[in-house]
């Protein structure tokens, strides 16, 4: 793992006890971690220092996709994976997490997880960071939903469309990057 990922704040929100305390112990030595055993819970303890939140989907007193929502109407500059047992269904597309896992997570999958997603959090730029959330529920949804799911699916049109744009924009970019056109730092 890189150095400067180490101590970064991570909430972990599951109203599964042992659960929350299992990647405590899993991912504490590195990092500085949180526990919300529910979704009211991660809202109190959530605040600008949070650089990722490990999120459940289904808990009996706020969603995951509640907390998510409010995550991201309070505008915090973090990154949230959904880790859960739910199986994915279409409405990925729209959701606002940055991740999807879905549950029995090994350490080893959970630590890689963490770890991209900081490294993404520290050193991607947003075009970049968005390319790579939708290229993730493209790829969950792959996995989870036949192709005949796929093709009759608004929401995976709308995933496949706004994927594309964004390719586009970022290769946009590059190109004119690729310019031979002086810069800046021409000044010869």
């Amino acid at each position: 793992m890189s150095e400067s990922l180490e101590g970064a704040t991570i909430l972990v929100v599951d109203d599964e006890d042992d659960l929350v305390d299992l990647y405590e112990l899993q991912l504490e030595s590195e990092y500085n971690i949180r526990t919300a055993y529910g979704g009211e819970e991660a809202l109190e303890k959530i605040d600008s220092e949070v650089d990722l939140v490990l999120l459940d989907r289904r808990m009996p007193d706020l969603s995951g996709d509640e907390v998510l929502k409010r995550i991201r109407v309070e505008e915090y500059d973090c990154l949230v994976v959904m880790l859960t047992a739910v199986e994915p269904d279409f409405d990925l597309v729209d959701m606002g997490c940055d991740e999807y896992v879905i549950k029995p997570v090994s350490e080893p999958e959970l630590r890689s997880t963490v770890e991209e997603m900081l490294t993404r959090a520290k050193y991607y730029d947003e075009e970049l960071r968005e390319r790579l959330m939708l290229a993730s529920k493209r790829a969950v949804l792959k996995s989870e939903k036949s192709p005949s799911e796929r093709e009759q699916s608004e929401e995976y049109a709308e995933l496949e469309r706004r994927l594309e744009e964004v390719h586009q924009r970022v290769d946009a970019a590059l190109s004119h990057a690729d310019d031979d056109s002086p810069s800046a730092f021409d000044n010869r």
